[in-house]
């Protein structure tokens, strides 16, 4: 697992850390469990292993079946303790893990961590499996939002390649050749937003950034289908004149469909 990175779910009271790879601790888990208790007190139970071993035989091919069975022979006797590192060890399994160093403990997958969240308290399970699901969600609402940011950004890569490729004359200098794509990039700007980078950094000098910055997601969406539209009627070789016309009609159609996307306005609703 990827030790660099953790997440954390507070559930009743108790802050739990989640890793990149959503593995739950199972150490931080234990500090709400009443009296003395230990990971390899549930690890020893027999329910505990016909658990596990389900779930290995299900996710992991290179589970150890003969080692296991010979655990499965000592669960439950009051003479038999297995550690974690034991269990990972002998079974190869990749459930649990334990871990060393800053985030030490040990950590299972969340099918994992749900049952032994059971036997910390019932109560306990339910809100884990309600913070977790939560964590889940705003990680897509997050995902979703970026995925659009970065969709606008490669869209305008294949526009500015377009405008290189077919607007520049060869041996320009480095300030007749920003000023072309400055140009372009204006002429988005005006068809959807009806106004130039610079005029809405004069309308705006307290803004950091530029005005795609603060675009809402309808905006970001329109945008990256007037990048490739464009692109396309570059190399079609229309005069700006007539290609700033057809982007703010498309615009003006497009903005009116996405502003009553209902998809797009839950969109907008995660953004805020």
């Amino acid at each position: 697992m990827n030790n660099s990175k953790t997440k954390t779910l507070v559930v009743l009271n108790e802050e739990i850390r989640v890793t990149d790879e959503n593995y739950i601790s199972l150490t931080d888990m234990l500090r709400s469990k009443d009296g003395d208790f230990f990971i390899s007190d549930w690890l020893r139970n027999r329910n505990t292993l016909e658990y596990l071993g389900i779930w290995e035989r299900v996710h992991n091919p290179d589970f150890n079946y003969g080692e296991f069975a010979i655990i499965k022979t000592h669960a439950g006797l009051n003479s038999y303790k297995i550690s974690v590192k034991e269990w990972v060890a002998k079974t190869r399994a990749i459930g649990i893990q334990a871990k060393a160093g800053r985030y030490g403990g040990t950590y299972a997958h969340p099918d994992i961590a749900f049952e032994f969240g059971m036997w910390i308290s019932a109560e306990f399970k339910i809100y884990l499996v309600k913070e977790f699901q939560r964590l889940k969600e705003d990680e897509q609402k997050q995902l979703g939002w970026d995925v659009k940011r970065q969709l606008t950004k490669i869209n305008y890569r294949i526009h500015t390649d377009a405008v290189k490729e077919n607007l520049i004359p060869p041996e320009l200098t480095k300030q007749q050749i920003s000023h072309v794509y400055a140009s372009e990039a204006d002429l988005l700007n005006v068809a959807l937003f009806g106004k130039t980078a610079q005029q809405w950094r004069d309308e705006n000098p307290d803004k950091t950034g530029n005005m795609r910055d603060y675009a809402n997601v309808s905006q970001l969406v329109c945008l990256a289908n007037l990048e490739n539209l464009n692109a396309h009627l570059i190399q079609q070789e229309l005069p700006q004149k007539e290609r700033l016309k057809l982007l703010n009609n498309t615009a003006i159609q497009q903005m009116r469909l996405l502003t009553e996307d209902s998809s797009i306005k839950k969109l907008e609703r995660s953004k805020a």
